[in-house]
């Protein structure tokens, strides 16, 4: 194996992003801030913002956590205040929470079970999402000494997201849909007046259904909404009218403005005045631009950055735009732009970064009509290589620097990321290609890509191996069971029995398999023919697992299940588990342990020496 300046620590420094971006106008001038990871600290998240001076610090005191768990995979969980303080949702006890200049945080929320998140801040309120149980309501908290019970504004459809009050305080607008819809499938854009106590009344709903997607609205002014939906086939910014008139497309393409929304209060776009500021590409390059909406016109101010996040602030005066922007050969800064020159501001503290000559130059590429980007190993061809499937399913890997894939192809083994039919960033059409072939398509399109690399002399076709996470690691056994291009699967906190799974996940998920496999129990058989479980005996290689012990999403028996039968079929395997961890990694030393127990796993499966890292023994008869 060559030797590589690249270390796991290295991977857990670098390879995150940074989180919601706002600007904030001050008497002393423009503060920007945002949230980053910190897996040196229990993998909390920090709020921290920088001063008019460019002194950048803490807003967050050491211990607290500006994270929620609504829906599982969280959401919008702060906002800073006029006066300089910040409101939050810690993770601990999911409640809300209130940061004054010079004090220390007091819960706005009692205790309770009671989770928060979506936050914006009107009419000297915090308006957010509240999940209790398997209920979700718009609820306000009124910003002084609490704490507050909060009130009810609206119970409307099963999941909610997107509470914006209008300019003049007297409506609302949201984004809710009902099972067995997961977002992306169909939302409706609603509309209520605001009574005198602060309730909603009757809503209508003003755009989208059973079959369009609305991902994202904001208010232009009383009488309008900009919203993305996907009516056209892909999500484009809308202007909504609440006068009866149709919704028009300001700039019909076939490109993406939106995408899917795991987490609440994702912003691609925001409005700057009569323009908005939009994002809209796909995962091979995501732009930043200034849309006339009366032209239907774009103007970019993106570059260099190839790749524009989903968290997204203009300006109060609408001049400049904050974000979080990668290239596929810097990682996610914090930068502000000026929408008027495109001139950019970095303002995130900088990163050190592996030696340039360590990283891949990554290329996207569409092996017979399924999109990847490949990112080649140091040394000479054919390589092995480890094909990198996403999780989601709905979602998809962008096009950027990936200190992660850089650790493996500085060593000399390749990784191509594939955007399998399901994923988001290519249109409607292509994300409903995995409906109800879920361990269908998914596992073809990856051995499509693998084939491809072999073909074009990239990669060693008995070298191949392949790797997910959640979704992504169904498909790594789903391929390991029911395909023999791969020599072994390395599955992180994977669903390997759907039926299963099915009965005992979260509500946010728990009908998400009627789209991806078929509704139960009239589409068991299918279930049953795709479950890497009741296939473990035919598993192509060895397999390496890896969960955390608190993962409410996906329970760690479902690994020990399946390695329980794949080792009564003979197989061999590897089981690594992390306490303090849930559907992800956040800490140091997990992410440390994980990535140096693939490398040993590769090198195993590929009879490369690995040296550098702790060995691995693979368990199993054969």
């Amino acid at each position: 194996m060559i030797p590589s300046p690249i270390t796991a620590a290295d991977v857990a420094r670098v390879d995150d992003r940074p989180g919601w971006v706002e600007l904030v106008s001050t008497p002393e001038g423009e503060e920007v801030w945002w949230d980053e990871p910190r897996p040196a600290e229990a993998g909390r998240r920090c709020v921290v913002r920088r001063d008019p001076s460019g002194a950048v610090r803490d807003v967050l005191p050491a211990g607290w956590n500006a994270r929620n768990r609504v829906v599982e995979y969280g959401g919008r969980s702060w906002r800073p205040l006029p006066d300089g303080g910040l409101v939050f949702t810690h993770w601990d006890d999911g409640r809300l929470y209130v940061l004054r200049p010079g004090g220390e945080p007091e819960p706005l929320t009692p205790p309770g079970p009671a989770r928060y998140a979506d936050l914006v801040v009107s009419l000297g309120e915090v308006w957010c999402v509240r999940e209790t149980g398997d209920r979700r309501d718009i609820v306000a908290v009124p910003l002084g000494a609490g704490p507050h019970e909060p009130r009810v504004v609206t119970r409307a459809q099963h999941f909610l997201m997107n509470p914006r009050v209008s300019p003049g305080g007297a409506m609302i607008a949201w984004i809710g849909w009902d099972h067995p819809a997961m977002p992306w499938d169909g939302t409706r854009l609603c509309v209520a007046p605001l009574r005198e106590d602060g309730t909603a009344g009757p809503h209508q709903v003003m755009a989208g259904g059973r079959e369009e997607s609305v991902a994202q609205a904001e208010w232009r002014d009383d009488g309008a909404l900009y919203a993305v939906t996907d009516a056209s086939g892909w999500w484009n910014l809308h202007l909504v009218p609440l006068d009866g008139r149709p919704a028009r497309n300001l700039a019909e393409m076939p490109l993406e403005f939106g995408d899917a929304a795991w987490k609440l209060g994702l912003t691609w776009f925001a409005p700057a005045g009569d323009r908005v500021v939009v994002t809209y590409g796909t995962p091979g390059g995501r732009r930043l631009g200034v849309l006339d909406p009366d032209a239907g016109e774009i103007a970019d101010v993106g570059d260099p950055y190839t790749y524009w996040a989903a968290t997204l602030s203009v300006s109060a005066d609408g001049t400049r735009a904050a974000g979080v922007g990668a290239t596929p050969y810097r990682p996610f800064d914090v930068v502000v732009t000026d929408l008027a020159t495109g001139e950019h501001d970095v303002v995130s503290p900088p990163r050190r970064l592996p030696p340039a000559e360590a990283l891949p130059r990554p290329w996207a590429q569409i092996f017979d009509g399924v999109h990847a980007h490949v990112y080649p190993p140091s040394g000479e061809g054919p390589a092995p290589y480890v094909i990198f499937v996403h999780g989601g399913p709905t979602g998809a890997s962008p096009l950027v620097l990936d200190v992660e894939a850089a650790y493996f192809t500085s060593r000399g083994i390749g990784v191509a990321q594939v955007n399998y039919g399901g994923s988001t960033g290519y249109g409607r059409a292509y994300r409903e290609r995995l409906r109800h072939r879920w361990g269908v398509v998914d596992v073809r399109d990856s051995e499509t890509v693998a084939r491809g690399l072999a073909e074009a002399g990239l990669a060693d076709p008995a070298r191949v191996a392949i790797r997910g996470g959640s979704a992504g690691g169904w498909t790594a056994l789903a391929a390991l069971t029911h395909s023999d291009v791969f020599r072994g699967a390395v599955a992180r906190y994977a669903i390997t029995d759907p039926e299963a799974w099915a009965a005992e996940t979260h509500d946010f998920e728990s009908r998400y398999l009627d789209g991806l496999i078929g509704p139960l129990p009239a589409a068991r058989r299918r279930y049953e023919e795709r479950s890497p479980l009741l296939h473990a005996a035919r598993a192509s290689g060895p397999a390496l697992l890896l969960h955390g012990l608190e993962d409410a999403i996906v329970d760690h028996g479902q690994a020990e299940r399946f390695l329980a039968a794949l080792d009564a079929a003979g197989g061999r395997w590897a089981y690594l588990t992390f306490a303090g961890e849930q559907h992800g990694w956040r800490k140091k030393e997990t992410i440390v342990a994980a990535l140096e127990a693939e490398l040993a796993f590769y090198g195993l499966i590929f009879g490369l020496p690995t040296p550098e890292v702790p060995p691995l023994t693979l368990r199993g008869r054969s």
